[in-house]
């Protein structure tokens, strides 16, 4: 089956986020189901940057778990919808600042982004002084690349162990984002093997070109924007 989603022309004659969702969500089982796997990655919608009418429909079909780029952006977007969607799940899948801890930590349910001394400081800090905190992945740059935020892969067993033992943090996953142009198998197989040798067990990786292959690879959640949502 092909990565490539028919649904990423958002121009297209009659184009409907929620009958995209549920193309998207019979791929990955499907996907799920050729690679002899019994559970169900999360498709986290990623609404970052998206028109309010393009998630609403998505909202009323079902979805219930969204991915945000940036915590002011989320807050303008969310903040008020919480109470009427209790079972509503965001996750920060952009890059955190140490001057937004305060802000992420109250709105999301999951921040993705963990990857460097810093931020894991600030969020024990706020633990510290009895703030939720929301479940945490490292995120890995498996492609080493300079401009992308994340953990180099040979430094990522150390800074897992620093975030458990010495910031306290609980620790549930990895996440990554593979360089583009670049087969996306090998990114996956290396986060998986990073994830095993911690004892990790949530995997977020794969978006709207590669979901399929990061089911094959183990993927817990996968994060699609364009093909669930169309072009922004």
């Amino acid at each position: 089956m092909s990565d490539t989603s028919p649904f990423a022309d958002s121009d297209a004659a009659g184009f409907d986020p929620a009958i995209a969702r549920a193309a998207i969500l019979a791929r990955i089982a499907a996907a799920a189901k050729g690679a002899g796997r019994l559970d169900l990655p999360t498709l986290v919608a990623v609404s970052k940057t998206q028109a309010w009418d393009r998630i609403a429909p998505v909202l009323t079909a079902g979805q219930r778990v969204f991915g945000e780029n940036r915590v002011q952006e989320a807050q303008t977007r969310w903040q008020d919808r919480r109470e009427d969607y209790p079972d509503l799940e965001l996750r920060l899948i952009g890059p955190l600042q140490t001057n937004k801890v305060k802000q992420a930590i109250a709105l999301f349910d999951v921040i993705e982004t963990v990857d460097r001394d810093s931020l894991a400081q600030a969020l024990a800090e706020a633990g510290a002084k009895g703030a939720r905190l929301p479940r945490l992945y490292v995120q890995v740059n498996t492609g080493e690349e300079p401009q992308k935020a994340g953990v180099h892969p040979a430094q990522a067993d150390a800074f897992i162990a620093r975030a458990r033992s010495e910031y306290g943090l609980l620790v549930e996953g990895l996440m990554c984002i593979p360089p583009a142009g670049e087969a996306a198998g090998p990114h996956f197989a290396l986060l998986a093997a990073i994830a095993r040798r911690n004892d990790l067990f949530s995997l977020s990786m794969g978006m709207s070109a590669d979901f399929e292959t990061a089911v094959r690879f183990g993927a817990t959640s996968v994060r699609v924007g364009s093909a669930v949502f169309g072009a922004r």
